[in-house]
């Protein structure tokens, strides 16, 4: 079955409360519109019974003269002697055209004064067709009052031709007893739909609390808080939860296998790389040379992919998480007494509750490098900071106050093997694993001018929750 537009929500709990609310306030509408009708009936039937009583009377003591003149007793109801009081009554004849005129004698309560009810053009026609039963329908009276007539006709003792008795009573107190219950019924309704909106929306809530229990423990699976799912769920959850710890179990067996594939690897080409560039050195002369140097190249280009490769397969992961001021506590006492001699200061800070998704080695490799590179080239100060960015996002800031870098050399030394000064010791890969690295983690490196006056590098890292 298609649902509605407005059903379609991509949130379960909107669509059920959707539902619900349809159907519960479709069903007090009707209650309501039935509850006011079935009033309205009722009051109109206790006007008709009324008026049927005015008419019995009006039968049973009218009287016919020797002429045939018919006269209405003379008692009739009191508010009938008033004029236009709302209670009226009168007794008319049928014409051979099928009309219905007054009496000759105007027999009519003194109520109406010199007015008239107004007959249906085929009340005649519907009398005959239900003898001896009544009519009734709604008027205008004398003062353009709404008006309820019942009307009957009847044969009189002495009389050949039929007469039809018209009573009348002015319905405004009716129609102002059913808007006033409608109105009372209405506020009642409402304040009982914003019940139930509030019942319904705490039964959705409570009801699918499993489910927004069960989308928690994945997020902190996910952020590296969980190793599976460990709550208790119910019946109809259970095999879900289940397919997820085993979709956990086997992407960490995947990822685990690809860390077992990457190490492999790096054997298998790392022993031989090392006995070429061995025998290279043993062995010197001109094609030594290119051998070593080609190893050389070699070995560093395997380095490179294989980081890449071990980075990828642990970003694939779940549950790794390193703390961020652990690491940079562990760094900077490394760095500090490394680069003792050449007097850098290492100025780090980052907040304890602040966390890496990911494995500590990556972190380890980023940071590392980013702190090294800026205790080479610094002169005497290193800045680093580690601030929040978003629930899932941090970034890692490391400036120097050494000589900084050209802007048109910034892209350049984010390249492979790249080196700012050939004759400065390193690799030249620095830079290049922290924007890998980054890059694999889905986040980015940019290079700027620090305040301290050298090189200022941000990386933009993933965060997992504390």
């Amino acid at each position: 079955m298609r649902l509605p537009a407005a059903l379609g929500a991509s949130s379960l709990a909107r669509r059920l409360v959707l539902l619900a609310l349809t159907w519960s306030i479709g069903a007090l509408v009707v209650t309501a519109l039935v509850m006011g009708l079935l009033f309205q009936r009722a009051a109109i039937r206790r006007v008709d019974e009324t008026l049927s009583d005015l008419i019995t009377n009006l039968a049973a003591y009218s009287e016919v003269e020797d002429d045939g003149l018919v006269f209405a007793p003379p008692f009739t109801d009191q508010r009938a002697l008033r004029t236009y009081s709302g209670r009226y009554w009168e007794i008319d004849e049928p014409t051979a055209d099928g009309k219905v005129v007054p009496l000759a004698n105007n027999q009519r309560s003194h109520s109406l004064f010199d007015s008239h009810i107004w007959p249906l053009p085929d009340l005649e026609a519907r009398l005959k067709a239900r003898p001896g039963r009544t009519v009734s329908y709604n008027a205008r009276g004398p003062q353009d009052e709404p008006l309820r007539v019942r009307a009957q006709q009847n044969f009189l003792p002495g009389r050949k031709a039929p007469v039809i008795f018209l009573a009348a009573e002015d319905r405004s107190s009716v129609d102002r007893d059913v808007s006033n219950f409608v109105v009372a019924t209405s506020a009642a309704f409402l304040l009982l739909a914003a019940l139930l909106v509030v019942a319904i929306v705490i039964q959705v809530r409570v009801g699918l609390r499993p489910l927004f229990d069960l989308r928690s423990e994945v997020a902190a699976v996910r952020r590296g808080k969980a190793q599976r799912l460990a709550e208790t769920y119910p019946t109809e959850l259970v095999p879900l939860a289940q397919e997820l710890n085993a979709l956990v179990e086997h992407n960490q067996q995947v990822v685990e296998r690809q860390r077992t594939h990457v190490g492999n690897l790096a054997h298998a080409l790392k022993t031989p790389i090392s006995v070429m560039i061995t025998e290279a050195g043993q062995r010197p002369g001109a094609l030594a040379e290119v051998v070593e140097r080609q190893a050389v190249a070699m070995q560093k280009q395997v380095d490179h992919h294989l980081r890449r490769a071990r980075a990828a397969a642990r970003t694939q992961g779940l549950g790794e998480r390193t703390s961020v001021a652990e690491v940079l506590d562990e760094l900077s006492r490394t760095l500090g007494r490394i680069y003792r001699d050449k007097g850098v200061a290492i100025d780090w800070d980052a907040d304890e509750d602040l966390f890496f998704l990911g494995e500590r080695q990556d972190l380890l490799e980023i940071a590392g490098n980013a702190i090294e590179n800026a205790c080479k080239w610094g002169r005497s100060k290193v800045r680093v900071r580690a601030t929040e960015i978003s629930p899932e996002r941090f970034r890692l800031l490391v400036e120097d106050d050494g000589i900084g870098l050209p802007q048109d050399r910034r892209a350049e030394v984010l390249q492979r093997g790249a080196r700012l000064d050939e004759s400065a010791p390193g690799s030249g890969l620095g830079l290049s694993i922290i924007d890998e690295l980054a890059r694999a983690y889905g986040g980015s490196l940019s290079l700027s001018d620090s305040a301290l006056g050298g090189l200022k590098l941000e990386a933009d890292l993933p965060r997992a929750e504390a």
